[in-house]
C-alpha cells in the first residue's frame, strides 16, 4: 500500500518494504526524518535513530506528537501513510522548478466516458481507512465504524459549508449569524426563551442608564469649558 509513495520519494526498495517488520518499518520512519521530512536538528535524532532500543517507541511517539500527526502509535500503517504524505509535500516544496512542469496523464482516450473516482475505490484498504480518517480529525467530525458513513458526512460539509457559494454567504450573513445565534438557540424551549427575553430587557436597560450616566458627564464637561472661572491668584483662566 505504500509503494506509490515510496517509489516518489525514491525510497532504497519500496517494492521489498513490509509495514509488518519492526526493523524495516523503524528504518523507514528514520529515513524519513533523515531525508525528507528534517523536523528535528541533526544532533536531536539520536534516539529515534536507535532502532534497536527498547524506548524507540517512546522516542516514536514523542515524534509523531512533535509533527502534530492525528495518528497515535497504535495506528500504525495510518501514522506511517501520513508521514509518507508529509514527506511527499516536503519533497514537492523543496523541488517546485522540477514538478511544476509535470504533465497529467493523457486521457484523451477516455474523455467519452464518465469516470466515476469511486468505483474502484476500496473502502476497506488502509489508504482510504486513512485519508478518510486524517479528513474527519481536519473537519472535526465524529468518528464512526463505517468509513464511508465518515465519507459521506465529509462530503456533506465540505458541500453545505466549505463550497464557494456557502463561503461566500457565510461572509455577507456573518453578524446577522453571529446576533441570531443565542436566539436560535434559545427558541428552542419555551422557558429558556422567556428567560432570554427578560436578559434582553435588563440588558437595553444597563445600556440606558449607561447612557444616561454619559449624557451627564458630557453636560458637566461642556459647562466647565463654556464657563470657566478666573483665579486672579494663579494667573490664569480655569479650575
Amino acid at each position: 500500500m505504500f509503494r506509490r509513495k515510496l517509489t516518489a520519494l525514491d525510497y532504497h526498495d519500496p517494492n521489498g518494504f513490509d509495514c509488518s517488520d519492526e526493523t524495516q518499518f523503524r528504518n523507514c520512519v528514520v529515513w524519513l526524518e533523515d531525508q525528507k521530512i528534517r523536523h528535528y536538528k541533526i544532533e536531536d535524532r539520536g534516539n529515534l535513530r536507535n532502532i534497536p532500543s527498547s524506548d524507540w517507541p517512546k522516542a516514536y511517539e514523542k515524534y509523531l506528537q512533535d509533527l502534530n500527526c492525528p495518528f497515535g502509535v497504535q495506528e500504525k500503517k495510518e501514522a506511517l501513510d501520513w508521514l509518507l504524505g508529509l514527506a511527499v509535500r516536503y519533497e514537492y516544496g523543496d523541488n517546485v522548478e522540477k514538478y511544476k512542469n509535470c504533465q497529467p496523464l493523457d486521457t484523451s482516450a477516455n474523455s467519452d466516458k464518465a469516470v466515476d473516482p469511486l468505483v474502484n475505490l476500496d473502502s476497506n484498504s488502509p489508504d482510504f481507512k486513512a485519508g478518510v480518517t486524517a479528513l474527519a480529525n481536519i473537519l472535526k467530525i465524529q468518528r464512526h465504524d463505517d468509513y464511508l458513513v465518515m465519507l459521506k458526512a465529509i462530503r456533506i460539509l465540505i458541500q453545505e459549508r466549505l463550497s464557494p457559494e456557502a463561503i461566500t454567504k457565510a461572509n455577507q450573513n456573518r453578524e446577522v449569524m453571529r446576533l441570531n445565534l443565542s436566539f436560535f438557540w434559545f427558541q428552542t424551549h419555551a422557558t429558556l426563551n422567556e428567560a432570554a427575553q427578560i436578559l434582553r430587557l435588563l440588558h437595553i436597560e444597563e445600556l440606558r442608564e449607561l447612557q444616561t450616566k454619559i449624557n451627564e458627564a458630557i453636560v458637566a464637561v461642556q459647562a466647565i469649558i463654556a464657563d470657566p472661572k478666573t483665579d486672579h491668584r494663579l494667573g490664569k483662566v480655569g479650575r
